[in-house]
């Protein structure tokens, strides 16, 4: 049968395509660290996406490498060292940007599709 993997794969691309978005966005809101980026991902979709925090910090470091997030270490009392991220000026057009290609992206589909539940 090709549907689950159909379905899955799809849905392994659309999140593979999407993370650089989703942490753009939430960096927009203030710093974070990794895993609270991961919780949150998964809490604000209710589940339906989710990432293994490991997976999420090579998009982290790429994200910092381009230039579009600053990450610093940060020590609190009774807390081991966290690595904080914030969004640059760079990634604010970036996280402009992918929002515009992504809306657009969805009101096609939605033409077509026509997913929209009313």
């Amino acid at each position: 049968m090709v549907w689950p993997y159909m379905s899955t794969h799809l849905e392994r691309e659309l999140k593979r395509g999407s993370t650089e978005l989703l942490i753009l966005a939430l960096l927009e809101e203030r710093q974070r660290h990794g895993y609270e980026i991961g919780q949150l991902i998964d809490e604000r979709s209710r589940g339906a996406i989710s990432f293994h925090v490991a997976s999420l910090y090579p998009t982290l470091y790429r994200l910092e490498d381009k230039g579009f997030i600053e990450g610093r270490w940060i020590e609190k009392a009774g807390q081991r060292r966290r690595r904080y991220y914030r969004l640059t000026s760079a990634g604010r057009k970036v996280l402009a940007s992918q929002r515009s290609v992504w809306e657009t992206f969805f009101v096609a589909l939605d033409r077509v599709a026509r997913i929209t539940q009313t």
